[in-house]
């Protein structure tokens, strides 16, 4: 995968998890979250704040993978 992937892909979601692109994608999270602060540096994605949970209350979300990375658009 390249930037240019990721970059269509979050164009085309707008919004997505960490969980997402690495299930998408198929790439160890700390890859990917090199990629994504390139783009971030660009000021192409924000790292939306987190919620306290992900809405349910099983407590099984893997809390470093519910990061949640918009589009900017420009």
């Amino acid at each position: 995968m390249i930037l240019s992937d990721l970059r269509h892909y979050l164009k085309q979601q707008h919004r997505v998890s960490l969980a997402d692109l690495v299930n998408h994608f198929n790439i160890d999270a700390d890859a990917l979250r090199g990629m994504l602060n390139k783009w971030i540096s660009k000021g192409n994605v924000r790292l939306l704040p987190l919620q306290s949970s992900c809405g349910t209350s099983c407590c099984k979300c893997d809390p470093t993978l519910t990061e949640l990375y918009e589009w900017i658009n420009k």
